[in-house]
């Protein structure tokens, strides 16, 4: 990352500055004098790397208060038993050379990349991501696209899990879904014969055992938890072992409260037992919706073109019923696609997931 700088132009022929480079000129009018033009790159907050970047750090507790980077991409490298946290939103993000560390990095627009990092612990939500030459990290991840590992072993990976009140938007400003997350469905660049380079996380992990909340007075205004129920990415049993061979879809369709609706059928379901196995945001088109809903496209094609569909799988036994039972009873008034059938259902869950992978490139 380089700094801005900036750069003064000749004044235009005759003498006389652009339009648009006279802003600010002009007599100063207590004392008289002509004052210097100022010009709309001067204007400009001047970005120095050292606030974008944690670097030799031993035995230390750092951070970044939401607001304090603000999208632009931050560095971190060299750092032993240190606990980190960027409470904000960044381009990108590079970890490299750190041994021993518990960290925390908000939603990124582009990607995270860790190297040469050991017995690290950490919550990562991001576009994209990615470990070359790294040994025993243990990831609780939100991850819109499939995450990478080349060279490395001892991974583990969870579900990202936590919530802060600034979290929400940050998530918006990234320009990512709470509802994309393929924090299971690791690709391993360099596999080796007759081993595995990675795992899950027990499904009991608590993020605060591998993650603390922060204990320094500065990092403690930001009010954090790691309670599973108030997360702000739905958590999804991802490529586990299902619990049953029944599982029912869900699709809702673009509107002010989709984002709210999907939160409360998760919460109805999760509360009686059900489990949430994965979630999409996607946009969908008219033949998609031939493909998915089959004989109720036509029912549904008139909504596509208000937005991207929010999809949710729930796996239990009676997930049709009771996915059925819940839709008509809290959301009448919606229109909600929901699989009419056990024998349908697991048909419908492949045919969108399906176009929904092939739809993100994965």
């Amino acid at each position: 990352m380089g700094c801005l700088f900036s750069r003064r132009r000749k004044p235009a022929q005759g003498g006389q500055l652009p339009q648009q480079q006279q802003e600010g000129s002009g007599q100063d009018a207590a004392t008289g004098e002509q004052k210097a033009p100022q010009y709309s790159w001067d204007l400009r907050a001047k970005v120095d790397p050292k606030d974008y970047t944690f670097s030799g750090l031993k035995n230390e507790t750092v951070g970044r208060l939401p607001g304090k980077v603000a999208g632009q991409q931050f560095v971190i490298q060299d750092c032993e038993n240190c606990k980190i946290y960027i409470f904000d939103h960044s381009a990108t993000i590079t970890i490299d050379d750190c041994v021993n560390c518990q960290i925390f990095l908000g939603p990124i627009k582009g990607s995270v990349f860790f190297r040469d990092c050991k017995d690290c612990k950490c919550v990562v939500a991001c576009q994209q991501f990615r470990t070359r030459d790294c040994r025993k990290l243990e990831v609780f991840l939100c991850c819109a696209t499939q995450p990478i590992i080349e060279s490395s072993t001892g991974m583990k990976f969870g579900c990202f899990q936590y919530y802060y009140p600034e979290l929400a938007l940050q998530f918006k400003d990234a320009g990512l879904s709470i509802f994309n997350n393929t924090w299971s469905n690791i690709h391993d660049f360099t596999p080796v014969s007759g081993e595995n380079n990675w795992g899950l996380l027990p499904e009991t992990a608590v993020v605060q055992d591998y993650v603390p909340l922060p204990s320094s007075e500065e990092l403690k205004a930001v009010r954090v938890s790691t309670d599973a129920a108030k997360s702000i990415i739905p958590i999804t049993r991802g490529q586990r072992q299902k619990n049953s061979d029944e599982s029912c879809l869900t699709v809702f369709f673009a509107g002010d409260y989709t984002t709210a609706n999907a939160r409360k059928l998760i919460d109805e379901m999760t509360s009686k037992g059900f489990q949430l196995v994965q979630t999409k945001e996607v946009l969908m088109k008219a033949e998609d919706a031939h493909r998915v809903f089959q004989q109720s496209a036509l029912e549904f094609i008139p909504l596509l073109e208000k937005g991207p569909v929010v999809a949710l799988e729930f796996n239990g036994d009676g997930a049709v019923e009771q996915c059925q039972s819940t839709v008509n009873e809290v959301f009448s008034g919606t229109k909600v696609f929901v699989s009419e059938s056990k024998a349908s259902a697991s048909q419908d869950v492949d045919n969108f997931y399906n176009f929904a992978d092939m739809q993100m490139g994965m």
